[in-house]
């Protein structure tokens, strides 16, 4: 039966830690090709060039990924709703505009964790802009910014990418991936 189970599971080491320490948005589409090998992103192609441009935020502080299955024994389905929950610190006009076309449109989000393990969000559907806010704060120690929750439902989890834990490989980690032959662009914007 293909829902048989293949592998056991020992209690791990106390050697992981949480939290997210990037996210990259792809615009919807633009992966081209996506190669999974045992549920396992190994390979994309990119856009019709072989390229790939994605644009790198850096997070500190309070961010999450979690995923949370969905499964009906009487209508025999199950999906998973992949939930990412991301902070930026300080408001700007250049990033309220990335902000709007972000919740207008469905990225497929890679996210790295501080494990340095990458997953890739909304790989079949993308993902949208769910919840959020826009606030200024009150007291001049109160937090001033976005908070915004992004989520998909996939068929599947969110996918590991075969990606070498050494992220100084520039382009990384869509370096990793040997169907993007063309020019990998990170836009990392700047410090505001």
């Amino acid at each position: 039966m293909a829902c048989d189970l293949t592998l056991g599971r020992k209690e791990s080491c106390l050697d992981s830690v949480a939290g997210i320490k990037e996210v990259y948005f792809v615009n919807y589409g633009a992966m081209g090709t996506v190669t999974l090998t045992n549920d396992e992103v190994t390979n994309m192609t990119g856009d019709s060039s072989n390229d790939i441009t994605a644009f790198k935020y850096e997070l500190k502080g309070n961010n999450s990924f979690e995923t949370t299955v969905n499964s009906s024994r009487e209508n025999g389905t199950t999906f998973f709703e992949q939930t990412l929950t991301i902070t930026l610190k300080k408001m700007s006009k250049e990033d309220h505009k990335e902000l709007k076309l972000l919740t207008y449109g469905r990225p497929h989000i890679f996210v790295r964790d501080y494990n340095d393990n990458v997953f890739l969000m909304g790989r079949e559907h993308g993902c949208d802009v769910s919840a959020g806010t826009f606030s200024t704060g009150n007291a001049l120690g109160d937090f001033n910014g976005y908070n915004l929750t992004l989520t998909a439902m996939e068929t599947l989890p969110p996918n590991f990418c075969a990606v070498n834990a050494d992220a100084s490989t520039a382009g990384y980690p869509f370096s990793e991936f040997a169907g993007l032959s063309g020019t990998t662009t990170i836009t990392e914007g700047t410090n505001s």
